[in-house]
């Protein structure tokens, strides 16, 4: 139950109405506030003052009215500008990227604001009454400081409105897009991999684990055991439901292993695609496994008809990898804008590497062994990001220059010997493509950037300076910047 909640609050926090409802509810009631406060006032009390003053009921309904009229078309305007921001992003950005225009914050405000003074507007306006004898029901009443406050809002829109018209060719500013996914995907590393403090190869020390843990792991989760045999020492657990995986609730599940005294392994992550009859875990042993055991163990998952990124980082990876894909097809042929997200991959990659895998062992509230995670490893994380990106640099002398100049960024990061293998595999793959590719000088030049990569990958510290071209050696001379004394 909990995953669903928890897909649901995403959903609708991430909606397109969430603040602009907020920012309308909270009009109103301002408006009921401020009208109480007005009844309480008695009309001598704003004396000569120069903001609040006496306002006739005529007066007053041709100020709200135009203040209405002007927000609710304003409001209009501004839905009709994001939603053609939306097309125009998807269509060049790619569909996944929809989302992320549907999310933003600015968008969402200002909408929020020119709506909300619309119904500011409209309940102020309601209260207004005539008085004398054509009114029955009560006496005349303008609601003065509920009118100030209209007009204040007014004049506040305006400000929005300016905001918006920058804001909107900024948003759709390919580097920006870029950015805002690059900053996502390495919160999401800095949330989902720990800090480690000296990390060795096949194994990560400065989070001790529980004693006695790694031999609470059932034989039949061993490498040892022959998966294709005809049956399997474990119950599997199948989903019920189809649709990509957003939410792993490991609360959840750490609570129904407990209950049930069984020991669950995963078998998906979140971003697969899951289906009826897909098996999602493996359950052990299988002789404790009842249907209501796996009724829980499936509530601790929920799907939705897309990803999310909300604990997929392969899926802010791949937007990265689908614009600079289209970057450099052959219809755009843009490798600038390939080489920034490119960048931003390095990012990412050089903070992940740096960083120790996520523990793969859950334990319960008494330290027993619940949940086996299946974690993604740096090379993994390596081929989803370089990997798949590497057909489409190969055929391109400047990015694929850069590419190979953005794992020779990593690899000073890279501490661990399968790392470091892991990078050289990504450079051999990449260059059995380029020389396919390329030809001539263009191949001539992402031949040497390799060779110095490999130079690189072989030195004790993996670095290893770029030597300076010749003719910027002497620009630098000629110029009095000498490298030795910046």
């Amino acid at each position: 139950m909990r995953a669903f909640i928890q897909q649901y609050y995403q959903r609708v926090v991430a909606s397109y109405w969430f603040i602009p409802s907020i920012m309308a509810v909270s009009a109103a009631v301002l408006a009921f506030v401020l009208i109480e406060i007005d009844a309480r006032v008695p009309l001598d009390a704003f004396g000569e003052s120069p903001f609040f003053y006496a306002t006739q009921p005529d007066g007053a309904r041709a100020i709200l009215s135009a203040i209405g009229g002007s927000m609710i078309g304003v409001a209009g305007t501004v839905f009709s500008v994001t939603m053609a921001t939306v097309v125009f992003a998807s269509g060049s950005y790619g569909p996944r990227l929809l989302t992320n225009f549907m999310n933003d914050r600015g968008n969402q405000i200002t909408l929020g604001v020119f709506v909300a003074t619309f119904i500011y507007s409209m309940l102020v306006l309601r209260s207004v009454r005539d008085g004398g004898e054509d009114d029955v029901y009560a006496a005349m009443f303008v609601p003065n400081i509920a009118i100030f406050g209209a007009i204040i809002l007014a004049i506040g829109s305006i400000g929005v409105l300016i905001f918006f018209i920058h804001h909107v060719p900024s948003n759709i500013h390919i580097s920006n897009v870029i950015a805002g996914i690059g900053e996502a995907l390495c919160k999401q590393i800095e949330k989902a991999f720990p800090v480690r403090g000296d990390v060795e190869d096949g194994q990560a020390t400065g989070e001790a684990q529980p004693a006695g843990l790694l031999w609470q792991v059932p034989p039949c989760f061993g490498d040892d055991i022959d998966e294709a045999a005809a049956t399997v020492p474990y119950a599997e657990i199948v989903s019920d439901r189809s649709g990509y995986l957003q939410i792993i609730d490991h609360e959840t599940l750490i609570e129904a292993a407990q209950k049930a005294d069984i020991v669950v392994r995963m078998n998906c992550r979140t971003g697969m695609f899951v289906h009826p009859g897909k098996v999602i875990f493996h359950a052990w042993p299988s002789e404790r496994v009842t249907d209501e055991t796996r009724t829980a163990l499936v509530a601790s998952i929920a799907c939705g008809n897309q990803r999310s990124p909300h604990q997929d980082q392969v899926f802010l990876v791949d937007e990265l990898v689908e614009i600079a894909g289209r970057a450099l097809s052959p219809g755009v042929n843009d490798p600038f804008t390939a080489i920034t997200c490119m960048d931003w991959l390095t990012a990412a990659m050089s903070r992940m590497v740096g960083r120790g895998k996520a523990d793969p062992l859950h334990v319960d509230s008494d330290g027993k062994l619940r949940v086996i995670d299946l974690p993604r490893s740096f090379a993994e994380y390596l081929e989803y990001s370089f990997g798949h990106l590497r057909q489409y640099a190969a055929t391109d002398m400047i990015a694929g220059e850069h590419y190979l100049a953005c794992l020779e960024q990593i690899a000073p990061a890279a501490t661990r010997p399968r790392d470091i293998a892991a990078l050289r595999r990504q450079c051999d793959a990449f260059m059995g493509l380029a020389r396919l590719g390329l030809d001539g000088a263009a191949l001539a030049v992402v031949e040497t950037r390799a060779a110095h990569l490999a130079a690189t990958l072989d030195h004790p510290a993996h670095r290893l300076a770029y030597p300076v071209p010749d003719g910027e050696r002497m620009a630098r001379l000629d110029t009095g910047h000498h490298p030795a004394s910046a």
